[in-house]
């Protein structure tokens, strides 16, 4: 099976079973085909993990797999977590549709839902927390709330004197829709005066950045929920594993990139004149750090047309309008630089960095034409003929195994003077008005209108050809046929 998420979950050891019987390994029950039934019905709550052992990122979240399985005993929890080598009970996985790896899914009283949580050992205990429990927990004492917020990296906590009303009912339904932070509530007037909080306000607690963040607008569902979002991560996001989806999929879509190196001190030395800018822009503009000394980040720093020499640097990006990027004139990673550079951002000042290689002097020397950001519109735009583009990534296998078809095809027509065949590197040069979602994609661009006609069908020689002749009409009906048919795994530009 390939994986279909982003990240894998940790190949964790196997423990043999007997016929029904129930072993545990580090707090984690293993489950067969065997004891599942019973594991499923005698128990209310159970989080089960379908896992491959040569699941090569999973190492990371064995630990705290097995960390949220003893706090979840400690506390006296029902809920059980359990795991399933899908290679080896492949019944079971084909059973319960796990089709990638890892598949996570928690049965309430027998019935599954997908697992949407994050991958540390709290994210995990307080998902399934809130599954099986209250949207809030009461919090009558100064003991209770100190010893809550004390247990958690980020507590949200809503004083209301009245937890009948409607502000309050409020701060319950986001409590219900928000899964991946704990929430308390309390009307005690000790615990409103040991916090120094007026009644009906709501309070972020977390142990960095400032200590906490108090919600002063708006009490309602979409206000608060975007107050958690904001304040709920550091002001200078680290990317990894366990951030990625928070950074990716949150309500703030324009993010400044800094590119440093642990290895050469970098977080020393820069991180703390991130803090001002990063305030004054939050909730406009994430701050996001990458450490590129590791491997995993090789394609990102591709993406941006980084090399590792030019570390430390920063970038602005646009995830809502096709991953526009902004590069400042200035590399210095200085609060001073960075303030101007995102304020300029802000304020719609900068224009948008296209990457862009140096036209090869030998472009235009072999059947198929190379095109780099500087060329392309004056080939491809040709009134006098028709050109046929494919947009490739060096690294995407699907490039590779047509590469010789398509020189193929670059021979075939290359006396035709109404005719060109022509490529380029689309991790390496970026058009504003093309945009290349996956790979390969092939365009025709035709003589006189310049209409870009994409082409769906199979990729091969004579399929290509067709396409040329028939002006673009062959390959179109074909579409449907080539998703059915053809790997599913097709790489993705906006794959970082």
């Amino acid at each position: 099976m390939r994986s279909v998420g982003v990240f894998c979950l940790a190949a964790l050891c196997l423990v043999s079973t007997c016929h029904g019987k129930v072993e545990t390994d580090e707090g984690v029950l293993v489950v067969t085909k065997d004891n599942f039934d019973s594991v499923i019905q005698d128990n209310e709550y159970v989080l089960l993990e379908f896992y491959a052992p040569w699941c090569g990122h999973c190492k990371a979240l064995a630990p705290e797999y097995a960390k949220a399985a003893k706090k979840l005993e400690e506390a006296k929890s029902s809920i059980k977590l359990g795991k399933v080598d899908a290679t080896v009970e492949t019944q079971l996985a084909e059973k319960h549709g796990v089709r990638g790896y890892p598949t996570l899914k928690f049965y309430r009283k027998g019935s599954p839902i997908e697992y949407t949580g994050g991958r540390q050992v709290d994210d995990i205990v307080n998902w399934l927390n809130k599954k099986t429990g209250p949207a809030a927990k009461d919090l009558p004492t100064v003991d209770e709330a100190k010893e809550f917020i004390e247990a958690h990296n980020v507590a949200i906590v809503g004083f209301f004197k009245d937890v009948d009303s409607e502000a309050a009912k409020i701060f319950l339904e986001v409590g219900h829709i928000v899964d991946d932070h704990v929430f308390g509530i309390t009307s005690s007037d000790e615990v409103l005066k040991e916090y120094e909080v007026e009644d009906g306000k709501i309070v972020l607690f977390k142990k960095f950045d400032e200590g906490k963040a108090v919600h002063d607008g708006e009490i309602s569902v979409k206000d608060v929920q975007n107050f958690i979002t904001v304040n709920a991560l550091p002001l200078a996001v680290e990317f990894n594993q366990d951030t990625a989806q928070k950074i990716f999929s949150g309500d703030i879509k324009s993010h400044l990139l800094i590119f440093l190196s642990k290895d050469a001190g970098h977080y020393e030395k820069y991180i703390d004149g991130i803090q001002e800018p990063a305030k004054k822009y939050r909730g406009k503009v994430l701050f996001v750090t990458i450490d590129c000394d590791e491997s995993d980040h090789e394609r990102i720093l591709e993406f941006f047309g980084l090399k590792k020499d030019e570390v430390p640097a920063m970038r602005l990006i646009m995830l809502e309008h096709d991953m526009a990027k902004y590069k400042p004139d200035n590399p210095e990673i200085s609060a001073e630089n960075i303030m101007e550079f995102v304020t300029a951002f802000v304020e719609g000042k900068l224009k948008r960095h296209l990457l862009t290689q140096d036209l090869p002097e030998d472009w235009d020397k072999s059947p198929v034409k190379v095109l780099v950001g500087t060329n392309f519109h004056e080939v491809a735009h040709d009134k006098e003929k028709d050109v046929l583009v494919e947009f490739y990534a060096p690294w995407c296998g699907h490039c590779q195994q047509l590469a010789p078809i398509y020189e193929q095809l670059g021979e075939k027509y290359k006396d035709n003077d109404k005719l060109v065949i022509a490529k380029m590197d689309a991790t390496a040069n970026e058009l504003e008005d093309v945009r290349v979602t996956s790979f390969p994609t092939l365009t025709l661009y035709k003589k006189e209108t310049n209409q870009a006609v994409e082409y769906n069908g199979e990729r091969t020689l004579d399929g290509l050809s067709k396409f040329i002749e028939t002006g673009g009409e062959y390959g179109q009906a074909a579409e449907e046929a080539q998703e059915e048919d053809e790997d599913d795994d097709v790489p993705r530009k906006d794959e970082l």
